[in-house]
Order: C-alpha cells, then structure tokens, then sequence
C-alpha cells in the first residue's frame, strides 16, 4: 500500500501544494496507524500555509488539522484500541494524507454509521463552538449573541449549537450567504453594506448582548466588544483580518492588530465586560478530559441527527489546492473536507 500526503513545499498560494506518494509511516511507542477516510480543510491551514500560523513546521511538510479513519495498525504499548475501529484526532498538521501515526492517547472513538465529512466536520469546528458556547462563555437560554463570519465552518456550527441552547442571534455574512445564516435561526447582517453594530442596537433596542464570537480581530474586536452588557463576553479565535482572498494581506496579522490606530486592548477592559481567547489545542491541554467528553457529546447529537454540518465541498485529496482556493476566496459556506476514497 502507498501513502499519498499533500505538502507545503514553501510559503504561497494553494499552487504550492503538492501531491507526493510514498510509504506509509510506521507507528511507534504508544502511537496508531490511522487510514484516514475524511480530513478538514482549516483556515489555520491556509495561515501556515502563508507562514504566519504559530508553531508552524519549517517548509515542507503536510497540513491537515483534524481527521477521522479507522485503525490499521498498533505500536508497541497500545492498549484499549483495536484495530479496525473508528477514530478521530485533531492531528493539527499531516492530515491530508492517506496515513497517519498518531498517539493513541489523542484518538476519540467515533461511532459507525456516520458520513465521515460531517463526523470530522465535528473534531474542530464543532468542538470549537461548543466549548466557546458552554465552557468558555458559558451561555443560558435566552442571551443574546453575535457571530461574526456566520457562514463559515465555526459560524454554522456556533449557529446550529446556539439554536439547540435557546440563544437569541445574529449573525454577520456576505448578502449571498444571509439565507443560509437566517435559515439556522439568526438575524442575517451583510458586513459590506450594513454597520452590524447599528443593526444589533436596533433589534435589541436598550438591550446588550450577552456574548460575541469574532475570528475577524483588531477593529472587528473593538466594535463587537461595544456591543456587550454587563457581564458579557467577546471571545477571540482567530485573527482573519490579516489576510484578504486566502493570501497574506501586506502588514501581516499581528502588524494589523499593533498598529492598527484606532484598535486598542485597554478600552475593551471593564465595565463589568470580559474577553478570553479561544484556541481548541490549547483547551485540550489543559483540559484533556473535556476533549474527549465534549466530542462524545457532539457525536451523540449527530447521530440523533440534532445537528446537520453544513458541508461546502467534498473533495478528493488530490485537489488539496482547490480547497484551499475556495476558502481563501471565502466562495463557500460551511466546511470543505478532503476525501481519501478509504
């Protein structure tokens, strides 16, 4: 059997993906053999590859931050894993591939049955959602929230969550996504022709939101935060607005968020108002048993069908830079996943 990985061969557009074939990885002490059937196209992926994702690899390697397959093979002092079962890991790099090694500590059981794009849509999108809405911001029936990027891989999920928790919405997107936004309960604000915090304002009226999601960054921040009553939340997971069509935008997205003149860290502090970053690996870390119970969560609520991913392509693995096309260019709603053919 071959083993065929999709590479970063350096820094640049989805051109500098390439395909490379060879064989498959051996696992070692305490690791696992997966086939992978389903990976998800991230955009941390399209930040490493524009170099600008913390933690990064030096050039090349292979992306790939979440999959689900099944076990082809055991390392020595594998224990409570059988071959043969089906498994899903946030891998953060190396996904896109046809095998990958992986401890057998960081493997979540999946049930059979399930469509695996909309199984791997659920290791970090889904999980992402869910831990911002009930670990993090921790939210009760009836608040009111704001999800910036509302049609995208987290916002959808955040949507989909948010409607089973009792929320009150809003979601921001392009005109032509706002149908799909209102269709998973939210109130549809267009960023490009409407100031979404007059929108918000106006809906509410005296009231404030109880919480807000933005993956945007800088002024974004500044703006959502505005929108918070006493005791809300503006959670952070992401910083988008330092790229423009799937590319590095000229200042980089830190340089944005430093210099940015009219964006500041200290007005966001106080009034009784809170921000809290978001990162899922770094959850997991600290937290590895909410990992593994928040996916069994999730998967539970798939297969009840409760929730329904919204998948915005299923592509083969070999077209790794197509994927990365269409989400640099944003031209999709929901999650693309890359399929090996397993």
């Amino acid at each position: 059997m071959l083993n065929r990985r999709v590479m970063i061969t350096r820094r640049g557009g989805p051109e500098v993906l390439r395909v490379v074939t060879g064989e498959p990885p051996q696992p070692g002490e305490g690791q696992v053999l997966v086939r992978v059937e389903a990976a998800g196209v991230a955009f941390a992926d399209v930040m490493m590859r524009e170099g600008i994702y913390p933690g990064a690899p030096p050039f090349p390697f292979s992306p790939g931050y979440d999959i689900v397959g099944r076990v082809e093979g055991l390392g020595p002092g594998v224990e409570g894993v059988a071959e043969g079962s089906r498994v899903a890991a946030l891998t953060v790099r190396g996904g896109y591939a046809d095998y990958v090694c992986l401890d057998a500590e960081d493997l979540a059981p999946v049930p059979e049955g399930l469509d695996p794009a909309e199984a791997v849509s659920l290791v970090l999108n889904y999980l992402t959602a869910w831990q911002m809405l009930h670990r993090v911001a921790r939210v009760e029936t009836g608040d009111s929230v704001l999800v910036q990027g509302a049609a995208g891989g987290v916002g959808t999920a955040l949507l989909q969550l948010g409607g089973l928790a009792g929320l009150r919405m809003f979601g921001t997107a392009s005109r032509g996504k706002l149908a799909l936004v209102e269709s998973l309960g939210a109130v549809g604000i267009d960023y490009r022709s409407e100031d979404f915090t007059a929108r918000v304002r106006a809906v509410l009226g005296g009231d404030r939101l109880d919480a807000a999601f933005d993956p945007l960054g800088g002024r974004s921040w500044r703006r959502s935060f505005r929108l918070l009553g006493f005791g809300g939340i503006l959670i952070g997971y992401g910083f988008y607005g330092g790229m423009r069509d799937g590319r590095r935008s000229p200042v980089g997205a830190l340089k944005a968020l430093v210099r940015d003149p009219h964006f500041s860290i200290l007005p966001l502090i106080g009034g009784g108002r809170r921000i809290a970053g978001y990162n899922v690996t770094s959850l997991k870390k600290r937290r590895p048993g909410w990992h593994r119970e928040d996916l069994g969560v999730l998967f539970e609520l798939l297969q009840a069908r409760k929730i329904a991913p919204v998948i915005a392509e299923r592509l083969p693995l070999e077209r790794a830079a197509r994927a990365h096309e269409l989400l640099g260019a944003r031209a999709v709603s929901g999650k693309i996943v890359l399929l090996t053919g397993a």
